[in-house]
């Protein structure tokens, strides 16, 4: 019994997994300032989403191969690796022609996402606190991007970034449900594997200058992608989220808008209104309401269910 139990334990405490996704998510935040970067040297927006995933593929192949015999849940990883490629694409283009701070307000509605999809596909119900964080970040989504703001020739663009949101709510939710089992090193490199199978046709076809920057120091560029905004953060995202549950991931993770809004001001000189500061103050607000909360977690699913 002793044993099963200490099996069972999550291998981190919860509020360091929490610092964890906190952290992470500021990575991913940090998105808008190389994906802008590498537009603006001509470079397409699904070729800045292929240069995001591939680093984490390549280096990580051997530990996809040596978990072949997973193949259960590598497939599902592939899965919501394809799907979160191909939303990134929206994402990237949205930020070609809008602010950083307007397309974060709109990718910020994938807690949403991961709320309906983990209830509609995993039988994942939300719990109250959950669903008012979610309402809160919806409500300051709808402050700050308000399409009274936003040109009307836009409005097609912010419609198709919304792929984005959804694509990132199904990865959480497959990396809660079903990627927990395996190693996290093997998660990332399945998902990644995924983006970048699912970005390959897009590759292929493109020619030669959409893919590749005009200055070789914006290389750095595409390293930057690959690593501070995507292997290392998700190798922290991998190891925390399950511990901590798809709920209170997806609004933790929130704090990934605040530093759109920074990069946004401090690297492309983009005034923050009113209007957005209290959308960032909603979504404080929000991480704050799940702050001290015990959620559902993998880990609990797995010591409750009967041994396989």
């Amino acid at each position: 019994m002793a044993n099963t139990s200490a099996k069972d334990r999550p291998s981190i405490p919860h509020a360091v997994a929490v610092i964890g996704v906190l952290i992470a998510s500021i990575c991913f935040g940090l998105v808008p300032y190389f994906s802008r970067s590498l537009t603006e040297q001509g470079v397409a927006p699904y070729a800045v989403a292929f240069y995001r995933y591939i680093v984490a593929a390549l280096l990580l192949l051997p530990v996809l191969i040596r978990h072949r015999h997973e193949w259960r849940e590598i497939t599902w990883g592939l899965s919501a690796g394809a799907v979160m490629g191909l939303g990134w694409i929206g994402y990237v283009t949205a930020l070609e022609k809008l602010p950083a701070s307007t397309v974060g307000v709109l990718y910020m509605t994938y807690p949403v996402f991961t709320l309906v999809i983990a209830w509609a596909v995993f039988a994942d119900a939300p719990t109250r606190r959950a669903l008012s964080a979610a309402g809160l970040i919806v409500v300051a989504a709808v402050i700050a991007g308000s399409p009274a703001s936003v040109p009307v020739a836009h409005l097609p663009t912010l419609l198709i970034s919304l792929a984005a949101p959804f694509g990132f709510g199904f990865g959480i939710c497959v990396l809660v449900h079903r990627l927990s089992r395996i190693a996290p090193l093997a998660r990332i490199a399945s998902v990644s594997l995924g983006s970048v199978l699912g970005l390959a046709p897009l590759i292929l076809g493109a020619e030669v200058g959409e893919l590749l920057p005009r200055d070789q120091s914006d290389w750095l560029l595409i390293v930057g992608i690959g690593l501070v905004t995507a292997l290392v953060p998700q190798l922290i995202y991998t190891i925390c989220s399950p511990v901590i549950g798809a709920s209170q991931t997806a609004v933790v993770g929130s704090i990934e808008l605040p530093t759109m809004f920074a990069v946004g001001f401090l690297a492309f000189d983009e005034a923050i209104s009113l209007p957005q500061a209290w959308a960032c103050a909603l979504i404080l607000s929000a991480i704050a309401i799940t702050r001290s909360r015990r959620t559902r977690t993998v880990s609990t699913v797995l010591t409750r269910s009967p041994k396989r």
